[in-house]
C-alpha cells in the first residue's frame, strides 16, 4: 500500500446503499472487504449526517465472515473482547490488539525481505536480466493484461525503452553463442 494514501471514501445513502466516490458506482460489503484485502484503507460516512460509520461496517464484515464458517477469531478471544467492553474505560484490550497487529505486520514484512534475500536464484549472475526478459515475455503474451498495467501511453513508452535494451542484450547473447559455436567447429 502507498504510504499515507488517502482512505477510499465510501458514502452511505439514506437507502443504505454504499457509493464508491473514486469509481462513482455502488459497492457491496464484499467489495469493501476486497479493497481492504488489497491493502486500501476505507472510510465509510453517512451522506446526510456526516457520521463516520467505518467501524460499524468493518464489524459487520467480520460478523458475516464468521457466520459463514470462516472462523478467524476463537471463542475465547471473542469472550475477552466482550469483557473488555464491560470494563470502565475499555481496559487494555484495544491497545494490546493494535500493538499485536503492528508487530504481526512488521514480522510479515521482515519474513518477506529475508525470503527475497535467501532466494538462491537471485545470486545467479544475470538473474535480474532473465527476470526482466521473462516479465516482458509474459506481458507480451498476455497483451498487457496484468494487474499493474498502466495504460497505453505509458506502456508504449516503457516498451520502447525496454525493447531497445532487451534487443541489445539479446544481440549480445546471440553473438556470444555464435562465437562459441564457431570455436566448436
Amino acid at each position: 500500500m502507498a504510504e499515507q494514501e488517502k482512505p477510499l471514501l465510501i458514502k452511505r445513502y439514506a437507502s443504505r446503499r454504499l457509493y464508491n466516490t473514486e469509481t462513482s458506482d455502488y459497492v457491496t460489503l464484499e467489495d469493501i472487504a476486497g479493497f481492504i484485502r488489497d491493502g486500501r484503507e476505507v472510510q465509510i460516512v453517512d451522506l446526510k449526517s456526516g457520521d463516520d460509520l467505518t467501524r460499524q461496517y468493518l464489524l459487520q464484515i467480520i460478523a458475516e465472515h464468521e457466520s459463514r464458517g470462516e472462523n478467524v477469531l476463537p471463542v475465547n478471544v471473542l469472550n475477552d473482547l466482550v469483557r473488555s467492553y464491560m470494563l470502565p474505560g475499555g481496559g487494555m484490550m484495544p491497545q494490546f490488539l493494535q500493538s499485536s497487529f503492528d508487530m504481526l505486520r512488521e514480522s510479515q514484512s521482515k519474513v518477506m525481505q529475508n525470503m527475497n534475500a535467501m532466494n538462491p536464484m537471485a545470486q545467479i549472475p544475470g538473474f535480474d536480466a532473465l527476470k526482466a526478459q521473462q516479465q516482458a515475455f509474459l506481458k507480451a503474451m498476455t497483451g498487457g493484461l496484468s494487474g499493474n498495467w498502466s495504460g497505453p501511453a505509458q506502456d508504449a513508452e516503457e516498451t520502447e525503452e525496454s525493447s531497445g535494451e532487451d534487443l541489445d542484450e539479446i544481440k549480445k547473447q546471440l553473438a556470444e553463442l555464435q562465437n562459441k559455436l564457431s570455436k566448436l567447429s
